[in-house]
């Protein structure tokens, strides 16, 4: 029985990895992609504003 304990660690992280991914897949897109790509749109924004202009830019 060492072995059944042995590889259960790795069948159950990667059961969760695939789980994850799957997540990530099907969140992807869909009807809140546009307010996800205009909240990060957003936060672009708001980073280049708030970054002081260096002589070294133009």
């Amino acid at each position: 029985m060492d072995y059944v304990s042995a590889l259960l660690p790795p069948f159950v992280m990667a059961a969760l990895f695939i789980a994850v991914i799957r997540v990530i897949v099907k969140t992807q897109g869909g009807p809140n992609k546009a307010k996800e790509d205009a909240a990060v749109d957003a936060a672009l924004a708001r980073a280049d504003h708030a970054r002081p202009a260096s002589d070294g830019d133009r």
